[in-house]
């Protein structure tokens, strides 16, 4: 398997990282280290995530990391990370 990060996921991680950074750079920088090595681990277990109903044809799924919310696709032999955001957001 190999894991690869959207232009749209790498910039949530981005716009995440940017939002905390103001107020505390450690917790930011804990939440994108968080992020990713959590994401890392769907290399051992792919299908850990919960499949999403409205992406019938493809194999998308979510989940959770603490307060944050991650949506992937696998495909064939690849991981691809969508989206990430807070579950506070309005998404």
């Amino acid at each position: 398997m190999k894991l690869t990060w959207t232009s749209k996921a790498l910039s949530d991680l981005a716009r995440l990282h940017d939002f905390l950074a103001p107020v505390n750079q450690q917790a930011a920088a804990r939440a994108v280290q968080a992020l990713v090595a959590t994401s890392a681990r769907l290399l051992v277990n792919p299908r850990i995530g919960e499949p999403l109903g409205e992406f019938e044809s493809r194999e998308v799924r979510r989940m959770l990391i603490g307060k944050y919310e991650m949506h992937y696709e696998i495909q064939d032999s690849t991981i691809y990370l969508l989206r990430l955001w807070h579950t506070r957001e309005d998404r």
